[in-house]
């Protein structure tokens, strides 16, 4: 199966990516790399995942001058990632600058912007000066990202009806924040089921300690990938 299921590694040490990575294989899921990882075991790890067939999100969430970023996503594409994702509040010299770094390449990278966290709610971005809601600047930020021709955006799954009304349909969703009705919510404030994530319009489906941290992480896995073929069947 093709699945839209990204699994984060939030692991510190490559033991433990390979523990779980070696019971994987390419279609189950792809294969998320944030920024504990990436910075306890660097780019060769990214590179011996991509060899074994995985395509790869590098989530660095790239966030400076326009130079810098554009210089950071090159060096994520010689990589051979298959998403690397910038801010969207950087603006929008910096989005051109990255989309410009990546267009050389044949096979680029997507390149997704961060709206707002999933960590962050209405009194969060009160406190932070935003003036508005999470859902208005999650509405600004991917319409910026769109305007200056970005390929999604990562947004909660409880956004994503809003932005699939207002943008267009090949502009993808990427949703962290999913979990099964049973599951912890951790520090996400603003998480959804991966069947209602779906419904509403995500394209790509986040998920990390539900599966990583659970006593049998495949038969979890493979709980998800079930959710989400009946739903795919459903439509």
């Amino acid at each position: 199966m093709n699945s839209p299921l990204i699994l984060a590694l939030d692991f510190s040490t490559e033991r433990e990516v390979w523990t779980l990575v070696d019971q994987l294989e390419p279609g189950i899921c792809r294969l998320k790399v944030g920024k504990e990882l990436f910075t306890a075991c660097g780019p060769s790890l990214v590179r011996a995942l991509v060899a074994r067939g995985f395509d790869i999100f590098l989530d660095l969430k790239y966030h400076d001058i326009p130079h810098t970023v554009a210089q950071a996503c090159r060096a994520a594409a010689d990589l051979g990632v298959w998403m690397v994702d910038v801010h969207a509040s950087g603006g929008g010299t910096m989005l051109e600058a990255a989309r410009h770094a990546l267009e050389p390449y044949p096979q680029r990278p997507l390149l997704i912007a961060i709206t707002i966290l999933t960590s962050l709610q209405d009194s969060d971005l009160a406190a932070l000066g935003f003036g508005c809601s999470v859902v208005e600047a999650v509405q600004r930020l991917a319409c910026l990202a769109e305007s200056h021709g970005l390929d999604g955006v990562v947004c909660s799954a409880q956004e994503a009806p809003l932005l699939r009304s207002r943008i267009a349909a090949s502009f993808r969703l990427v949703t962290p924040g999913i979990r099964l009705p049973e599951d912890d919510r951790g520090d996400q404030k603003r998480v959804v089921t991966p069947v209602k994530a779906l419904q509403d319009g995500s394209d790509y489906l986040v998920v990390g300690r539900s599966i990583t941290r659970s006593e049998d992480p495949m038969k979890a896995l493979a709980q998800f990938n079930s959710l989400i073929s009946g739903a795919r069947s459903a439509v």
